[in-house]
């Protein structure tokens, strides 16, 4: 993460812990010439409108006081989502067992999605399908949970 994303999830994941949520990831992206800040929660039992209004409204001052964020931007918060993107090992491990789909830089074997259900995840970034084939976290574009 950037220092920018790192001081926003200290903020943000105090404040998700206080409104019974966990915070999934913090994004900062600039779209079409406007900034967003993006905070995506999880909780075990489902992420409702409430849960992300009551982490805005709570986050929105503390990020107005600490100004980690020099431009104007958008303040978004919401679900991490079904099919939520994974990045960090801690994201891997609470995916054990449940089905991603993979998408890689290059080819590999002459092609670059894969389906399958996660295995193992090692400190290496190593990725394990139930299908026995591996990835390597670099060669991932992205990886994100499925729903059949």
């Amino acid at each position: 993460m950037s220092k920018l994303t790192d001081s926003v999830s200290a903020l943000a994941a105090a404040v998700c812990a206080a409104n019974g949520c966990t915070l999934w990831d913090v994004d900062y992206v600039k779209e079409a010439g406007t900034y967003y800040l993006r905070i995506f929660i999880d909780r075990d039992d489902g992420v409702s409108l409430d849960h992300c209004e009551a982490v805005s409204r709570a986050l929105d001052p503390l990020l107005d006081d600490a100004d980690p964020i020099a431009e104007s931007y958008i303040l978004e918060v919401s679900s991490a989502g079904l099919e939520r993107v994974l990045k960090k090992p801690a994201d891997f491990a609470k995916c054990l067992g449940k089905r991603i789909k993979l998408k890689l830089y290059s080819p590999k074997n002459g092609k670059k999605e894969f389906m399958g259900t996660l295995t193992a995840y090692d400190d290496a970034g190593t990725i394990t399908l139930d299908t026995d084939e591996t990835f390597t976290k670099a060669e991932t574009s992205n990886v994100r949970l499925t729903i059949d």
